[in-house]
């Protein structure tokens, strides 16, 4: 959710006002800021610099007299009955934490019409000297919810189903963290961009894109780079637009070449783009009618490491070649990305809810999977008569944050658990066998202060052998939160060893020299 929201703005307060103040505090943004009467909008280019500009602005930098007040833009549609509390004391267990809360803000007895008084009486309030920062966490599925409620839903075996399950529909769009990267001929940039900038100002805003025309890059050569940034819908509907103005303005100036589409891509994607013996790029060829061709690998250098995919074909069929290119470049780009920070956790079920996190078709976990940015799986039963089942979750921190919040959320909406039972579930990590004993600390010193600070139970069996990949298990059993912490400290300890192995440079070694980029 990289979308802001910034309220208390004075009447006075201007668009340069806020790129100003971004532009001091170095935070970027993406697209123009949008001010009305009181508040205002902008796109973040991600979550991170989202989380940045709420925690060095709000309530901390004033314009025209007033403080503003910074948080992730909800729609009132969208807005659950939950809070995300951040900077709570990392001391203080979770339990505490909570009833302090409760006790600051009866939150858990309200629905969400009274849930905006809370917010605000709690969003910068004291606890043991930390400033608690509160915002929404929005219901990713309530406007659709809202609109396909019809009528009462039916009553099951478990009990009535919850409105705030997940549901099958769409995600709002969200920006792609790659953009669009295009060549076009030198000659039609001055059409590109208008008189006065006349065209690419009508273009962004209809597109709702951000568009950078490169012109001062290689002075002289035949093309120039565009970078568009924007949702990958953005992205093709930007390009199919320049497309088109060149095309007119070739006919204008009795320019007779074909123009065909360039798309850059950074040559770690092109791979996957082609596929085994071609067969991704043949089918993006065949489903578009349209031919394409990628720059040869002698063209890369240390300072160019983008290839030219040239598409040739009609502005309609050069259009849907584009979205299929990028669909793929994307695709290739969140698994190196998932794949470079990624953590495996197995979370143990109740076999009986097997189906409900399935979901009809397999549509609930397809839709959990994305939301979370993780890979989820269920492992085959281990019997006939097994009790418990083994998802498989594969992701940063962040997804398996979320990936395991929605499946303890889902045990309990669908009353595999008492209402006032907690869900407590188990999970395992693993770890090399080399660290087990870092792990449990001498004597038992870390695990028990780990059970103490996490209130999860935290055993490392001393029976284990070692798996093919010379790992042992870590077995976490507590409710989520608990769960949670125990993960992220185990995380911490096995980093500690990976950096206390590293080999140190040997003394009077000269410090490899910085390359210049």
């Amino acid at each position: 959710m990289n979308k802001l929201y910034i309220g208390n703005v004075s009447a006075e307060a201007s668009e340069e006002d806020f790129e100003t103040i971004f532009e001091q505090w170095k935070i970027p943004h993406t697209g123009p800021f949008l001010v009305k009467t009181g508040y205002a909008f902008v796109d973040c280019p991600d979550e991170k610099t989202a989380m940045k500009a709420i925690d060095v602005l709000s309530g901390k930098v004033e314009l025209h007299g007033k403080v503003l007040e910074v948080e992730h833009s909800v729609p009132k549609r969208q807005r659950s009955c939950k809070l995300q509390i951040r900077n709570i004391p990392p001391h203080m267990q979770w339990e505490v934490s909570a009833n302090r809360l409760l006790t600051a803000s009866r939150v858990g007895h309200h629905g969400a019409a009274q849930l905006s008084s809370h917010l605000v009486k709690l969003n910068g309030s004291m606890m043991e000297n930390y400033a608690l920062k509160v915002s929404y966490i929005p219901d990713e599925t309530a406007a659709l919810e809202g609109a396909s409620a019809g009528g009462r839903r039916g009553f099951n075996a478990r009990g009535p189903r919850r409105s705030s399950s997940p549901s099958l529909g769409a995600r709002p769009k969200v920006q792609s963290d790659i953009p669009l990267r295009m060549l076009v001929p030198t000659q039609f940039v001055g059409a590109i961009i208008g008189k006065e900038g006349a065209t690419i100002r009508n273009m962004t805003k209809q597109t709702h894109s951000k568009i950078d025309i490169h012109r001062k890059e290689n002075a002289g050569a035949a093309e120039k780079p565009i970078t568009i940034h924007s949702t990958p819908e953005g992205c093709s509907s930007a390009c199919r637009t320049i497309m088109e103005i060149m095309q007119k303005e070739a006919l204008d100036t009795k320019f007779t070449e074909e123009i065909p589409l360039k798309i850059l891509a950074h040559n770690n994607f092109v791979g996957r783009l082609i596929g085994k013996e071609g067969r991704n790029l043949k089918k993006i060829e065949q489903d578009t009618g349209t031919k394409i061709t990628i720059s040869p690998l002698q063209d890369l250098t240390l300072y160019n490491p983008e290839r030219t995919i040239t598409v040739k074909g009609s502005i309609e069929a050069c259009s849907r070649a584009e979205e299929e290119v990028m669909k793929k470049i994307r695709e290739s780009y969140e698994s190196d990305m998932a794949a470079m920070n990624s953590e495996t956790v197995h979370l143990f079920i109740p076999a009986l809810a097997v189906g409900a996190i399935i979901g009809k078709q397999g549509q609930h976990i397809k839709q959990l999977s994305h939301f979370a940015g993780a890979s989820i799986k269920i492992a085959p039963a281990e019997g006939m008569d097994a009790k418990q089942r083994m998802v498989i979750i594969v992701g940063p921190p962040e997804a398996q944050f979320k990936a395991q919040c929605r499946i303890f959320g889902k045990l309990k909406e669908e009353n595999f658990f008492g209402p006032k039972e907690e869900v407590k579930l188990e999970a395992h990590i693993k770890v090399p066998s080399f660290a087990a004993g870092r792990v449990i600390g001498k004597g038992g010193k870390t695990v028990n202060e780990l059970q103490n600070l996490t209130c999860a139970e935290v055993v490392v069996p001393r029976d284990q052998t070692p798996d093919e990949n010379d790992q042992v298990i870590v077995k976490i059993s507590g409710h989520f939160f608990a769960c949670q912490l125990a993960q992220r400290k185990i995380q911490e300890i096995l980093a500690q060893v990976r950096r206390q192995q590293q080999p140190k440079p040997t003394s009077g070694a000269q410090p490899p020299l910085s390359r210049r980029k």
